[in-house]
């Protein structure tokens, strides 16, 4: 068994195990952030005379569930008490297994585009490496030493800015997107790691030694929890975006990058109001607006589209495509069965050629040494290709 098969299976294992663990902990937040947002104050005086903040009556799968949350702490602990944490870890872990096994341990295909930044591998690595330290330590400075969680929406906002300006000076396209979404997926983990949970034990620890729990812990911990349900719809774009050239190709991958972001956290937005009772249908409209105006920013002009007299003829293009494209597009194993060994294939996915190619997205890293001259070539071809 080869070591190229055994990153194969690696891949679809953390895949599978990534994706799966994601649905349980992006699964987890929504609906608790909705049961939070949906809270009523209790009907009955006994059960506020107990702690209980509020209730909320819902029915699923034939039946009715009735969660009530206590203002800090129950009386007595209940003997079964589920942490909500495996989830997170496993989903963390897995996606950076992922970063480690496909960019930093092939960093010199998928991590350095020596158009963009002239790094060694090493250098590359160390880099994404302490982006996701720095974000962290920026992000849990500004919650711990401002009190208004609007001046730290606007740390965030600046962050995620800066990242993605940074990122798309020193990655590769595709990898400048994944860079900044594993950034911001290390925040929600470690949210949880260093904040979320440490609360937890804590309210536990009080309950335990017959204290009364300090609710200021789990206040912030609430505030934590609600970071990460906004950033959730983001960070799971970037986990997508690597399959969508036409945003990761534009002429300034991180504009779009940070406008796809705030469309998203809008839409979030807008759930989370509706959860409390209200309609912010303008939301949505805003949304739509922006969604349809990235759309026209990010479709092709006429000046993409070169005139048929200037393209090479069918077997030259075929030839470039033979030196420079085949090395990885050719045959049943060919990266989204992309196959571009024949003429046949080039015409089939000739707009994908153009879009990769003209934004200098394939050859990844431009391992094989694709000329100026041969990428027009290939561009002005796949252009006027019918």
């Amino acid at each position: 068994m080869g070591e190229e098969h055994l990153r194969d299976v690696a891949d679809v294992v953390l895949r599978l195990l990534h994706v799966v663990a994601g649905i349980a902990w992006i699964g987890a937040s929504f609906y608790f952030i909705r049961l939070d947002l949906g809270l009523r104050r209790p009907e009955r005086p006994e059960d506020e005379a107990r702690g209980v903040g509020g209730e909320y009556w819902g029915v699923h799968g034939g039946g009715f569930y009735h969660s009530q949350k206590y203002k800090v702490a129950p009386p007595r602990l209940p003997e079964h008490l589920h942490w909500f944490k495996w989830e997170a870890y496993t989903t963390w872990l897995s996606g950076f297994a992922l970063l480690i096994l496909l960019y930093w341990l092939d960093a010199e295909t998928r991590l350095v585009d020596p158009g963009v930044a002239d790094l060694a591998p090493w250098q590359a690595v160390a880099l994404s490496a302490g982006g996701l330290a720095g974000a962290w330590i920026v992000y849990d400075v500004a919650c711990r030493a401002l009190r208004d969680d609007r001046a730290v929406a606007g740390v965030v906002v600046a962050l995620v800015v800066g990242s993605a300006w940074g990122a798309s000076l020193v990655f590769a396209p595709r990898a400048a997107f994944l860079q900044v979404g594993a950034m911001l997926g290390t925040i929600m983990a470690a949210n949880v790691f260093f904040s979320i949970i440490p609360a937890h034990r804590e309210l536990i620890r009080a309950k335990e030694a017959g204290r009364d729990p300090d609710a200021a812990p789990g206040v912030a911990a609430k505030q934590r929890s609600v970071h990460n349900n906004y950033l959730t719809l983001p960070v799971v774009f970037t986990m997508l975006a690597g399959h969508f050239p036409v945003v990761f190709g534009a002429e300034r991958p991180w504009l779009v990058l940070v406008a796809i972001f705030v469309l998203l956290a809008l839409t979030r937005h807008f759930f989370n109001r509706f959860h409390t009772g209200r309609r912010p249908w303008w939301i949505l409209g805003v949304v739509a607006a922006g969604t349809v105006a990235l759309a026209l920013l990010l479709a092709p002009g006429d000046a993409t589209t070169a005139p048929a007299g200037d393209a090479p003829p069918d077997e030259e293009a075929l030839a470039i495509s033979e030196r420079r494209c085949v090395t990885c597009h050719a045959g049943v194993a060919a990266p989204g069965g992309v196959q571009l060994d024949s003429l046949d294939g080039l015409r089939a996915h000739a707009a994908g050629v153009r879009r990769q190619v003209s934004a200098g997205l394939m050859p990844p890293g431009n391992t094989t040494g694709m000329t100026e001259d041969e990428r027009e070539q290939l561009v002005a071809w796949a252009a006027a290709a019918r």
